[in-house]
């Protein structure tokens, strides 16, 4: 009768809703041996939510940076620094910076934010086999994140992007969103007429307008004439910073093929580096840059202001040497070293952001 009480019990504890209350209920009730095998169910249920515990603690910091590396966060800390220092050049005083004014700028910050994951990641959808050649370590290329994973953070990404650039009313926001949507798209979505990744010159353009016209001019309107409600009237630091631009993300359109260039040539994407050859496609971008830099230079000489000058000047003199230095160094053929120099100029193109706002 006893063993019988057991199983029932047993049975019971397993079927309710709360079995821990249960078991102290009946505690008090039965023998010490059924007080036994209840502290055996309960030990094995706390056993089984640490282990369960500890396996999601191991897989959230996986899942974290898998994430990371999907949104390619050397683009999107060129999409904070950029969108940054654009939107400070309509400041005129202190008394600018409002609540209202952050307001407005973490609109745009939030929307191109969210616009760039989508770029990046619609980019990885339509490229994963090439990736697995190209860059192995990318979420989707890896299988750490599934297509259907990718599929919905790219349509998440998207919508939220312009649900935040509608509510915000701002035209120049929402035709910056409008002109990035199209242009990401075309760019990587691979159907007839579109998949302009396929061609130099499209895939340069596309990347071109994006990171010189459109962030430049698209938010400098914005915060100029949405935010602050004065007329739209383009300053030298904002029409330099438009040219300045044109020729880094030209050479970052370029660059970037080089150390993909065995993956693009396997599955026929016909990219500068694949039809001139990465020595040449290297030099010509050394040579774009360092030619901006020069600009970047006399541009600041031109400056009324002393201390703006000395900035400026100093600055682009400082980037483009240390550009010649590392350039001495080349060694295209190693993917590892040309991946690290397409790095550097990246970072490059941080600091850029930086003298910007001192070229008045």
């Amino acid at each position: 009768p006893l063993l019988s009480q057991i199983k029932l019990n047993v049975i019971l504890i397993l079927n309710t809703t709360s079995p821990k209350r249960y078991i102290r209920r009946q505690r008090r009730r039965h023998s010490p041996v059924l007080q036994v095998g209840c502290n055996a169910i309960i030990g094995d249920q706390n056993e089984s939510i640490a282990t369960q515990f500890e396996e999601i603690c191991k897989e959230v910091p996986k899942k974290l940076g898998a994430f990371y590396r999907f949104c390619r966060p050397h683009t999107i800390f060129g999409t904070i620094i950029g969108i940054t220092s654009v939107s400070l050049l309509p400041m005129r005083s202190l008394d600018d910076f409002t609540t209202k004014v952050l307001w407005g700028f973490l609109e745009a910050l939030s929307s191109a934010l969210f616009m760039n994951v989508y770029v990046v990641s619609l980019n990885q959808l339509y490229d994963i086999r090439i990736d697995k050649v190209n860059k192995p370590s990318l979420p989707l290329a890896s299988g750490e994140f599934s297509v259907a994973t990718g599929a919905v953070l790219v349509l998440t990404s998207l919508i939220m992007s312009f649900i935040i650039g509608i509510r915000s009313r701002s035209a120049p926001l929402i035709c910056a969103l409008l002109i990035s949507f199209f242009l990401g798209s075309a760019y990587s979505v691979d159907v007839p007429l579109l998949r302009w990744k396929r061609n130099a010159f499209l895939a340069a353009s596309c990347i071109l307008f994006v990171r010189a016209v459109l962030v430049q001019l698209a938010f400098f309107a914005h915060m100029q004439q949405h935010v602050l409600k004065r007329p739209l009237a383009p300053t030298k630091s904002v029409v330099f910073a438009t040219l300045f631009m044109c020729c880094f993300s030209a050479v970052i359109a370029l660059f970037k093929d080089i150390p993909d260039i065995d993956g693009d040539r396997h599955f026929g994407v016909e990219s500068l580096s694949v039809r001139l050859g990465p020595q040449r496609v290297y030099w010509l971008c050394i040579n774009i840059l360092l030619t901006a830099y020069g600009a970047g230079i006399l541009a600041g000489a031109s400056s009324t202001k002393l201390f703006q000058m000395i900035i400026t000047v100093f600055g682009h003199g400082l980037l483009g040497f240390a550009l010649w230095k590392r350039a001495q160094q080349c060694d295209v053929e190693n993917k590892a070293w040309i991946t690290s120099f397409y790095m550097f100029i990246w970072k490059l193109f941080y600091a850029e952001y930086f003298l910007i706002p001192f070229v008045q």
